[in-house]
């Protein structure tokens, strides 16, 4: 009986005790986890006493728990899976499911709490000899010595086997395993919270050799997706369209780096396996670290050889004569001749290994500590990314472009392109051409105005989108398409001619900068720049209106004064432009305020934060923080983000271009009611402007800190605070230009 007792602690069953699984022949390799305990005395056992049959039944639950968890360590240690998983893929091809089916997922972290299970259980065999020898040795009650050694392990194997059968059933791996763990570790009962703390530990093993993998290496490794970070499938980024758009792009501008890629759209967290006690903000810090090594590790060839900085130009840049041999881009290097050196230096690897195996060598787990040498392995990667982006590559370099073509700060270019393209825009855009009709007025104010040493210029091209602008023809188009002799203009009266303003920058973006200007910066300064060159040719052509009318005017005078006459006629046309020349002052004034605070009080006052930013910090994360920022401010406080706002600037800058082209050709068809409704509506838009900035939500908000200026120039003389009072309830009467009808 002693034997068959010591041999059922050790999971194998005899005669006097059984195992009702057995004898209904359902056990086997395959057969899952039991949810309830099937040892038991055989039934015909006649001689033991019902107060020591219960002692029994209690004992060999022992045995029961014991060959569960062996079973579950055999099934999780079993290197098998490594040939069942070669079979799995030679056999989802040919579409046989039934052997499919067959092959189990199998579990690193699985395998690695079996470890841990695997010692108690070889603790509990020590434990089960011990009293065997003992018994032998001495004569003394059985039962009572039986349970005196194996006291400790009543209280450890029940939760052991309840924490198997919960990962059986619920399939639990990976991260969630970890959760599980950490949980059942916070219990009350010292040796069971030593047992866990130990699976736990084991379990911990895996994660570090992945952590170890991805935040030294840049390594993924994770065959069976437990690990908490995920590389993207394909079939994600197929069924989105927005990552699908990203991916588009990077293959167009870089196809042979497959790190950008990886940067964007390769890795992603998964939060399903981020356990409860890691932070998420910690796992985003682990992913930056991970991709950052990956980069640092895998630069770019033609970064490595120095061809970034200047590609060649461009052959639709070459078309003009003499275009070539006025610009002399030569590839200069963009880095120094350190770049020999690692970008992620061993000293540096070193350090992150040695910080990721102190934590794995710890025996048990500090969140604290584990925090800690996160933030300062994802310091050092920032920092050695820093390096890279900002002092290599050139980051300041590429923002001061950005800033002269996206923000005009190149005034004198835009202003020369302008001019050029002047005539061109004043028709319709043609959506087949209309790209190439602007290449040229391009390539004239870049002659006339890049200089050999702008080496950024090569990076910018000009975009026409060619689809869909279809907007209200202006009066200017209508009236030619009425005095059209063979009507050919009337198909393109559709088009008005603010379709031009889809006009559009692209810049060329190489490795490494991809990591900092990605789609989404880009298309911020896309429209901050479609925005500012509205305002600008707006100004312009306010301006050219009234230098051709002062033209003219001398033009005139002259006459008079040669012909020595007084004519009435003039006089009396001087006096009906006044009312005109008024309104266009008007515009001319709020067109120019406005655009002397976006440029002087918002544009350069931010970049000279962002300057100083730049120059005090040394971690790319808070550089890509601190230029978001300022991003951010230029869209806020030019009040792109306010929807109302925005609508009424571009409907004041559709009217100034109106009334510009309405009063050009006042001579040839005279509209003067026209002209009335530019200048009410004008009025309207402009003094509804102003009572909305100067309301306590704008004004008084920290959004426009030089707002107050704006709004100051705009009413220095009182002008706009006695016209706006109740425009937003009120309507104005139409402005009186009676003289406009004594024609």
């Amino acid at each position: 009986m002693l034997h068959e007792l010591l041999m059922a602690l050790l999971g194998y069953t005899g005669d006097l005790i059984v195992d009702r699984r057995e004898e209904n022949h359902l056990l086997s390799d395959q057969t899952p986890i039991s949810d309830e305990c099937t040892f038991t005395l055989a039934p015909d056992i006649s001689f033991i006493d019902p107060s020591d049959r219960q002692l029994i039944e209690k004992i060999i639950a022992l045995g029961f728990y014991y060959r569960e968890l062996d079973r579950f360590t055999c099934k999780s240690r079993n290197l098998s899976w490594i040939r069942s998983s070669t079979a799995y893929s030679n056999a989802k091809p040919l579409g046989n499911v039934s052997d499919v089916s067959k092959v189990e997922k199998p579990s690193v972290y699985r395998r690695a709490l079996a470890n841990g299970i695997v010692e108690v259980l070889s603790i509990y065999r020590s434990a089960v000899l011990h009293i065997e020898q003992l018994l032998l040795s001495e004569t003394k009650p059985i039962l009572a010595t039986v349970t005196q050694g194996l006291n400790k392990f009543f209280t450890i194997l029940p939760p052991l086997y309840e924490l198997i059968l919960k990962i059986e059933r619920d399939d639990i791996r990976g991260g969630q395993l970890l959760n599980l763990l950490y949980k059942r570790c916070h219990c009350g009962v010292p040796e069971l919270q030593t047992c866990m703390q130990r699976l736990l530990w084991h379990a911990h093993q895996v994660m570090y050799n992945q952590l170890a993998s991805w935040m030294v290496y840049g390594i993924l490794q994770d065959q069976h997706g437990e690990f908490f970070i995920r590389r993207q499938e394909d079939r994600e980024v197929e069924n989105s369209s927005s990552n699908s758009d990203i991916s588009d792009k990077l293959a167009r501008m870089s196809t042979n780096d497959a790190s950008l890629s990886d940067w964007h759209l390769g890795f992603h967290p998964y939060w399903d396996m981020l356990p409860e006690y890691i932070p998420m903000h910690v796992a985003e810090s682990i992913l930056f670290a991970g991709k950052a090594v990956r980069v640092l590790r895998n630069p770019s060839p033609s970064f490595q050889s120095g061809d970034t900085v200047n590609p060649q130009i461009p052959k639709s840049f070459q078309k003009i004569h003499g275009l070539a041999g006025r610009f002399h881009f030569q590839r200069e290097p963009l880095i120094n001749s350190g770049m020999g050196e690692d970008l992620l230096p061993q000293n540096e690897s070193d350090k992150i290994e040695a910080m990721l195996l102190d934590l794995k060598e710890s025996s048990e787990f500090h969140k604290r500590s584990f925090e800690c040498a996160v933030d300062s392995i994802q310091a050092i990667a920032a920092s050695r990314l820093w390096q890279l982006v900002v002092v290599r590559a050139d980051l300041n370099g590429h923002l001061k472009a950005l800033k002269d073509y996206f923000l005009l700060a190149k005034g004198d270019f835009f202003q020369c392109f302008l001019e050029e393209s002047r005539q061109l825009m004043r028709l319709p855009p043609r959506q087949s051409t209309a790209e190439a009709d602007l290449m040229v007025p391009f390539q004239l104010a870049a002659l006339k105005t890049i200089g050999e040493e702008d080496k950024y210029f090569s990076k910018v091209s000009l975009r026409m989108p060619s689809y869909g602008i279809t907007v209200r023809p202006s009066p200017l188009d209508v009236s030619r398409a009425n005095t059209s002799a063979d009507g050919s203009s009337g198909a393109s009266s559709e088009m008005s001619l603010d379709g031009w303003d889809g006009l559009a920058l692209e810049y060329s973006v190489d490795w490494p900068l991809h990591l900092f200007f990605t789609q989404e910066v880009l298309s911020k300064y896309l429209r901050v720049f479609q925005y500012l060159l509205r305002l600008k040719r707006t100004q312009m052509e306010l301006e050219k209106l009234w230098a051709s009318v002062m033209h003219q005017y001398h033009r005139d005078f002259a006459k008079r004064k040669k012909d020595r006459s007084k004519s009435p006629t003039a006089q009396q046309k001087s006096q009906r432009s006044r009312p005109m020349w008024r309104v266009r002052e008007h515009m001319a004034f709020l067109i120019r305020n406005l655009q002397f605070y976006i440029q002087v009080d918002v544009i350069e006052s931010q970049w000279n934060i962002l300057q100083t930013h730049i120059q005090d910090s040394h971690d790319f994360t808070e550089l890509v923080g601190f230029h978001q920022e300022y991003l951010l401010a230029l869209i806020s406080q030019t009040f792109l983000d306010i929807g109302s706002v925005s609508r009424i600037l571009d409907s004041i800058m559709k009217l100034c271009l109106q009334f510009c082209w309405n009063l050009e050709n006042q001579d040839h068809c005279s509209n003067t009611v026209e002209l009335e409704h530019i200048a009410e509506e004008f009025n309207k838009k402009s003094n509804s402007l102003y009572t909305i900035l100067r309301s306590s939500r704008l004004a008084g908000s920290q959004r426009a800190p030089f707002l107050r200026r704006f709004l100051l120039r705009l009413n220095l003389n009182s002008f706009f605070e006695a016209t706006a009072r109740g425009v937003l309830n009120v309507v104005r009467p139409r402005p009186s230009l009676p003289v406009l009808n004594q024609q």
